[in-house]
């Protein structure tokens, strides 16, 4: 399993995303650059994981990182769906066009709950399978 991560240094809002997104969000060596302990032990206890930090909305290694595992089904889960969710599921399944791409709607949110809705629109558009929308 891999988990991405957001990853910014002190000069974020002097990057073009600072320009762009204006709010400072996982800086490293903050708070908000941990991964929620809930989270964390959720993670251990369940199974073994990598953590692909990214300083971009998709992480470009995750596709490297699975190659050769032959998965055929990927499930996606996250924060936030409109800008990092969509990024990665996008950056799958353009390296693996025939591994189904699941995204399940009920573990992730977006910006706002509108912007949320319209990406799980597009993935479907970009044919990835959405799951537990309703819930």
């Amino acid at each position: 399993m891999c988990v991405t991560r957001d990853t910014h240094y002190p000069n974020y809002l002097n990057t073009q995303e600072g320009q762009k997104l204006p709010v400072e969000h996982c800086i490293v060596d903050t708070n908000g650059y941990k991964i929620n302990e809930n989270v964390l032990n959720a993670l251990c206890s369940h199974c073994s994981f990598t953590v692909l930090n990214k300083l971009t909305f998709g992480s470009t290694a995750l596709p490297e990182v699975i190659r050769g595992m032959n998965y055929d089904y990927i499930e996606v889960i996250g924060l936030c769906t409109d800008i990092c969710v969509i990024s990665n599921v996008i950056l799958l399944k353009s390296n693996y066009p025939e591994v189904e791409i699941v995204v399940d709607a009920s573990c992730c949110a977006g910006v706002t709950p509108e912007k949320h809705k319209a990406t799980l629109e597009v993935m479907k558009s970009c044919q990835i399978t959405v799951i537990n929308e309703g819930e």
